[in-house]
């Protein structure tokens, strides 16, 4: 876990990515990936954040942004850039194993069990959090979990009304080892690129999980 106090370029190039896909802004997200690219995520990087939002912005917006992200690669390719392709993840667990794994990443990411009457009222959404969201895609270890969370991070900021996911998903990017003070970044980093209110709900969500003395 990182102990440092700002985002690296890499790290910062994430959120306008997802926040661009959450809303479907496709000539920003050109421009977005290209700077994540040059910034030095590798293709696959790119690749499986994009795959990653399907499951929290749709998968229209993110098959939407994987073929702006064929084009950018194309075009680069085409002016003689020739980005690090990176890696495919390792294999991951099937059947009752995944269950596990998921439900124990799930765990380690909330800081506690996650139970409720909404997923008593509503187990099969609880199966498919474990199972698929913290097993199939959380288990996948070619990228680490402070990218999978700058990344869902931002595109919850981008989308109104999902402040509780947007919260919880703070809460877990500070227990994977982001600062508040990197995630302050994230959102001057929203700001800077045109999403104001992008921007006000990631620091709003921020101040719930701080005590009062270190908000802001």
């Amino acid at each position: 876990m990182s102990t440092e106090q700002t985002l690296s370029a890499k790290q910062q190039a994430i959120a306008p990515i997802a926040a661009f896909t959450a809303v479907g802004n496709m000539p920003k997200l050109h421009t977005a990936l290209n700077k994540g690219l040059d910034a030095g995520l590798t293709i696959s990087d790119a690749k499986e954040i994009l795959v990653q939002l399907y499951a929290y912005t749709g998968f229209p917006r993110s098959l939407n942004a994987l073929g702006e992200l064929m084009k950018v690669v194309q075009e680069r390719q085409q002016r003689g850039i020739h980005d690090a392709p990176g890696r495919d993840p390792g294999p991951i667990p099937s059947g009752e194993e995944l269950l596990a794994v998921g439900t124990a990443n799930q765990t380690k990411l909330s800081g506690a069990p996650v139970k409720g009457p909404l997923f008593d009222f509503a187990p099969a959404i609880d199966q498919y959090l474990k199972t698929h969201l913290f097993g199939d895609i959380f288990a996948r270890d070619n990228l680490d979990w402070q990218i999978r969370e700058l990344a869902t991070v931002g595109a919850l900021a981008a989308m109104p009304d999902v402040e509780s996911q947007l919260q919880s998903h703070i809460r877990i990017s500070m227990n994977v080892g982001l600062s508040a003070a990197q995630l302050r970044q994230l959102a001057q980093g929203l700001a800077q690129q045109g999403e104001a209110d992008a921007a006000a709900r990631t620091q709003a969500a921020l101040d719930k999980q701080l005590p009062e003395g270190a908000k802001r």
